[in-house]
């Protein structure tokens, strides 16, 4: 299992930054890549970003992209996704999730909710 516990939301506004952090307990955290998702009221999760075991690549949604950085610390069993720039429309709870090596993400976190003020 790879229990995560994410942190680090809150009110900020417009034009803002956040940091989220992401920790994940287990020993296998370094062969998990790792997942950002949202999800906004009444709306679907969405996803935000990922990043491989090795933190070598990184995507994101076209929404967040040249916004947010995702990160991780494999020596902290850390996940972090750095929010520059926020947005009214970036209002959600967040979640991270843990992909093992050949499966989806199958394990989530229980979500921090981020408020961007307009």
């Amino acid at each position: 299992q790879a229990p995560l516990v994410e942190s680090g939301g809150g009110l900020v506004q417009t034009g803002g930054s956040l940091r989220l952090s992401c920790a994940a307990s287990g020993r296998t955290f370094s062969s998990y890549g790792m997942g950002w998702f949202r999800q906004a009221p009444g709306q679907e999760r969405e996803f935000v970003a990922h990043i491989r075991a090795s933190g070598d690549s990184t995507a994101y949604a076209d929404s967040v992209k040249d916004r947010f950085t995702i990160s991780r610390d494999n020596t902290k069993n850390t996940v972090y996704l750095q929010m520059n720039s926020l947005k009214p429309e970036d209002t959600a709870v967040y979640y991270c999730a843990a992909a093992p090596a050949g499966f989806g993400y199958r394990y989530w976190g229980q979500g921090t909710q981020v408020t961007v003020s307009s």
